[in-house]
C-alpha cells in the first residue's frame, strides 16, 4: 500500500528560509546564500519523507514565497510595468511582483481559500503574452533525484491558476481570465515534456477550485484542459489533487472523467462527504489519494477510525490502488514536535505536527498491508482517551454561560448614527481623521527585549521599563506627525493572536510552532485545547499607560474572537461556534475593563472573518451569523461615547458586505490599496454604508513610500463614492513589519495628503 505527501512546509523548523530571505532582501546575503539555505531545506525534506518510507514525495512545492507566483513566474505572465524583457526569471522581477519596488507597486495578495495563507494574484488580460520562463518544477525534481530520491513534481493545474487570476489593469473587469485557456496549455506541455525528459513517472497538478461552486463553463474548461493536455500526459502518471472542502457532485463527475489523469486525491478530513461519491462511482482502474490526516490542524489521528474508513474504500478502488495521503498541503501546519521541548507533556501527547503526520501516513499505509505496527496504534489511542478525559479540557462554567447566548443578538441599543453623533461630540475629531491599524514597527532591539524577559535573563521591572520606553517614542512620534487617533504600537505583543492566546485559559503554546503566512512572514498559532476565559485583565495596563501619554484619543487594540478562532489550531472535539462565543465572552470583559480605565476608542479587529467564509455557498449564513453574532458580543454592553473600531485585510470583502455592516462596528479600517480599489466598487453599485470607514490609503506589506499625490488621489476616489463625514485615513494594515525609515515618510505624506483634502473640501464650501 502507497502512501504520498500533498506538499510540505517550506520555511524550515526554525523558520531558515525567513531569515535568508530577510537578510536577502536587506542586503546582507547573496542569491548564492539564499539558494543554498533553500537548497539544504528540500534535501532535508525530501530524505526525511524517503527515510520513512513515503513512496510518493512532492517536490516544487517549495516557494520563494507562493506557489502561484511560482506559477506566474513559469508562464512568464509578468504585468508590463516590471519591465520585465524576457528570459529565466530573476529574483529581482519576482520580487518585485510579490514586494514592488521603489518605483512600481506589488501585485494583489489575498487569501488562500479559507486559510491564512496568502498568494500574489496573478494580473491578466487579452494581451497578456506567456512564455516558459521559469524552470524551477524541473530543476527541483532534478535536484531531489541527484540525491537518490525520485519526487512527483507538483504545479498549480492551469484551470484553477486562471480561475484565481484577475483583470489586469486598464483591461475590462468582464474580462474572463479562462478564455486565456488555449494561450497557458503550451507552456504546460513544454512542462510536462521537459519533465518527462528528466525521468519523471508522477507528475500532481492541484486543481483545488473543484471544491467551490463552479457553474457548467467552468467545468467544461477543465474537460477542455486535460482532453488537449492528454498526449503531453502520454507516459505519465497524473494525479489531480483536490483540498480543503466535498468536491460537489457536478464537479466529481467533471474531475473522474478528465482525459489522461491516473488518480485523484481528496480531502477527507473537511470533504466526508465525497466518500459516498466514491463509493458510489469510482472509475474502474484509477488511483485514489486518500487524504484521511489532516494537513490543517495539529491534532494527532484517530488512526483506527481512519484505518476503517480506508478499509472501506479498498474493496471499491481496488488494494493496489489505494493511496493514503494527508488532506492537504501540511505547509499549514508547524513542522515537527520534537522542537517543543517545553510543551506540557500531557498536552504534546494530543499533537502532531507536519513530520509526525508523514509518519501517521506511513503507518496508516502500513497497516493496510498487513503489517500493522501495533504500538504505534496502541499508543495513539491512548493519547485520544487522554485528551478526552482530560479535566483541563472542560470548563462547566465557561459552557453554561456559552450556552446562555442564545435568545439575544447582542445589539447596542442605540442606532450608529446616533452613536457616532455622540462620540464626535467627546472626541472632537477633524474631518478625515487619521490614525493607524495597531503595530508600529518591531526593531531588532524591542525582539531582544522581549526574548530576555521570557527567557526570565531581564527583571519585570526593567521590562516594563523598556516597553514603557517604547510606547512613549511612538505616542511621541505620532504627535509629531499629528495623527488624530493615536496607537501604542504593541510593542509588547509578538503577534496579535499570539499575546491574547497566552493570557486565556484554554490555550497552548509551542516554541517553534510557526506557519508561513506569506513570503517570510511567520505566525505562530496558538493551540485551543479546552474551555475558553479571562482570568484577568491583558491589555488594560499598556492602554492606560499609553492614554495618560497624551490628550489625543489612544486605541485600546484588541484581537477579535473571531480572528483568534480562524487564526489559532482550533479543538475538533466541539464545533468551531462554540469555542468562538467562549472567546467573545472573554473579549467582552476586556472591552469593559478598558472602558472603565477611561479608553474612549477601543479597536476589536477582525481580519480574519472573511477568511474563515466556508467555501461552499450552502454554508456561508450559518457561518456568518454566528461570527457576527461574536463580534457584537464583545462591544454588546458600553456606553454609546465609546467608540468602537475594526479592522479587516486581505480578502475579498464584497460579496460579504452586509455582514459587516451587520457588525454594528462604529468604525471599521480595511485594505484596499492593494487590490487596486475593488473595495470601493461595492459602494459604486450602492450599498449605503452608515458607519466610519477607513479604506486602506496605502499598502503596508511593500517597502515603497507613496506620495502625498498618491494617497490623495485614492482618498478623492473614495470621496467619490463615501461620504465626507464618515471618512478615515489610514494604512492598509500594520506597521509591525516595516522599517522606521519606511513608516515614518509614508505616514506624513498620509496626514499631509488629508490636510490637503480637508483644505480643499473648505475651500469648496
Amino acid at each position: 500500500m502507497a502512501s504520498h505527501i500533498v506538499g510540505y512546509p517550506r520555511m524550515g523548523p526554525k523558520r531558515e528560509l525567513k531569515f535568508a530571505l530577510e537578510a536577502f532582501w536587506d542586503g546582507k546575503s547573496s542569491a548564492e546564500e539564499l539558494q543554498k539555505v533553500s537548497a539544504d531545506l528540500r534535501s532535508s525534506i525530501w530524505k526525511q519523507m524517503s527515510e520513512v518510507g513515503i513512496k510518493y514525495i512532492p517536490s516544487n512545492t517549495f516557494s520563494y514565497y507562493d506557489q502561484v507566483l511560482d506559477t506566474t513566474a513559469m508562464l512568464g505572465a509578468v504585468p508590463d510595468r516590471y519591465s520585465w524583457t524576457g528570459g529565466e526569471i530573476g529574483f529581482d522581477t519576482y520580487f518585485s511582483m510579490a514586494r514592488g519596488n521603489a518605483s512600481v507597486p506589488a501585485m494583489e495578495m489575498t487569501k488562500w481559500f479559507d486559510t491564512n495563507y496568502h498568494y500574489i494574484v496573478p494580473e491578466l488580460g487579452p494581451n497578456t503574452k506567456f512564455s516558459y520562463a521559469s524552470h524551477k518544477a524541473v530543476t527541483e525534481y532534478k535536484e531531489a533525484k541527484a540525491l537518490g530520491v525520485d519526487t512527483v513534481p507538483v504545479l498549480i493545474g492551469p484551470v484553477t491558476y486562471l480561475l484565481f487570476s484577475k483583470p489586469a489593469k486598464g483591461v475590462e473587469k468582464s474580462f474572463c481570465t479562462l478564455s486565456l485557456l488555449d494561450s497557458v496549455l503550451p507552456i504546460y506541455k513544454e512542462v510536462i515534456a521537459e519533465l518527462k525528459a528528466a525521468g519523471a513517472t508522477w507528475i500532481q497538478l492541484d486543481e483545488p477550485t473543484l471544491v467551490k461552486d463552479l457553474d457548467s463553463k467552468k467545468l467544461d474548461a477543465f474537460s477542455k484542459a486535460y482532453s488537449e493536455l492528454e498526449s503531453s500526459l502520454s507516459g505519465l502518471n497524473v494525479v489531480v489533487e483536490t483540498y480543503f472542502a466535498d468536491v460537489p457532485a457536478e464537479a466529481y463527475k467533471t474531475l473522474t472523467s478528465l482525459k489522461g489523469v491516473t488518480g485523484f486525491g481528496f480531502d477527507l478530513v473537511r470533504g466526508t462527504n465525497t466518500i459516498e461519491h466514491i463509493k458510489s462511482n469510482f472509475p474502474a482502474g484509477k488511483y485514489l489519494f486518500a487524504g484521511v490526516v489532516d494537513g490543517r490542524n495539529i491534532w494527532a489521528n484517530d488512526l483506527a477510525a481512519s484505518l476503517t474508513i480506508l478499509q472501506a474504500l479498498e474493496p471499491v478502488v481496488g488494494k493496489d490502488k489505494l493511496v493514503v495521503s494527508t488532506s492537504c498541503s501540511l505547509m499549514h501546519t508547524a513542522v515537527d514536535l520534537v522542537n517543543e521541548t517545553k510543551l506540557d507533556d500531557e498536552i504534546k501527547s494530543w499533537l502532531a505536527f507536519a513530520a509526525q503526520k508523514v509518519v501517521e501516513v506511513n503507518a496508516l499505509a502500513k497497516a493496510l498491508t498487513g503489517t500493522k505496527d501495533e504500538a504505534f496504534f496502541s499508543s495513539n489511542a491512548a493519547a485520544l482517551a487522554s485528551r478526552r478525559s482530560s479535566p483541563r479540557v472542560t470548563n462547566e462554567e465557561v459552557q453554561k454561560a456559552a450556552t446562555a447566548l442564545k435568545g439575544s443578538d447582542h445589539r447596542r441599543a442605540t442606532p450608529v448614527s446616533a452613536r457616532l453623533d455622540a462620540q464626535q461630540k467627546n472626541l472632537n475629531l477633524p474631518i478625515l481623521p487619521t490614525t493607524t491599524i495597531g503595530s508600529f514597527p518591531q526593531t531588532v532591539e524591542l525582539r531582544r527585549v522581549r526574548r530576555e524577559y521570557k527567557a526570565n535573563k531581564i527583571s519585570e521591572e526593567n521590562y516594563t521599563a523598556a516597553i514603557k520606553e517604547e510606547i512613549s517614542k511612538v505616542v511621541k512620534l505620532q504627535e509629531e506627525l499629528d495623527i488624530d487617533v493615536l496607537v501604542h504600537g504593541e510593542p509588547e505583543r509578538n503577534d496579535m493572536v499570539e499575546y491574547f492566546g497566552e493570557q486565556l485559559s484554554g490555550f497552548a503554546f509551542t516554541a517553534n510552532g510557526w506557519v508561513q503566512s506569506y513570503g517570510s512572514r511567520c505566525v505562530k498559532p496558538p493551540i485551543i485545547y479546552g474551555d475558553v476565559s479571562r482570568p484577568k485583565p491583558m491589555t488594560v495596563f499598556w492602554s492606560k499607560m499609553a492614554q495618560s501619554m497624551t490628550s489625543r484619543p489612544m486605541k485600546g487594540m484588541l484581537t477579535g474572537p473571531v480572528t483568534i478562532l480562524n487564526w489559532s489550531f482550533v479543538r475538533n472535539d466541539q464545533p468551531r461556534f462554540q469555542t468562538c462565543y467562549q472567546i467573545a465572552l472573554a473579549i467582552k470583559k476586556e472591552v469593559e475593563d478598558l472602558e472603565a480605565g477611561g479608553i474612549q476608542v477601543i479597536q476589536i479587529d477582525e481580519a480574519a472573518l472573511r477568511e474563515g467564509l466556508p467555501l461552499r455557498k450552502s454554508e456561508h449564513a450559518f457561518y456568518l451569523d454566528w461570527a457576527v453574532h461574536s463580534f457584537r458580543i464583545t462591544n454588546c454592553g458600553i456606553k454609546d461615547t465609546t467608540q468602537i473600531h475594526t479592522h479587516m485585510c486581505y480578502s475579498n470583502f464584497n460579496d460579504i458586505i452586509q455582514s459587516i455592516i451587520d457588525m454594528d462596528a462604529d468604525v471599521i479600517t480595511i485594505e484596499n490599496s492593494r487590490s487596486d480599489e475593488k473595495l470601493l466598487s461595492v459602494f459604486r453599485d450602492g450599498v449605503k454604508y452608515g458607519a466610519g470607514i477607513g479604506p486602506g490609503v496605502y499598502d503596508i506589506h511593500s517597502p515603497r513610500i507613496p506620495s502625498t499625490e498618491e494617497i490623495a488621489d485614492r482618498v478623492n476616489k473614495m470621496l467619490a463614492v463615501l461620504d465626507t463625514n464618515i471618512l478615515w485615513v489610514n494604512p492598509d494594515c500594520g506597521l509591525k513589519t516595516r522599517k522606521y525609515n519606511e513608516v515614518k515618510p509614508a505616514l506624513t505624506n498620509m496626514v499631509s495628503a488629508a490636510k490637503l483634502i480637508r483644505t480643499q473640501l473648505a475651500s469648496a464650501k
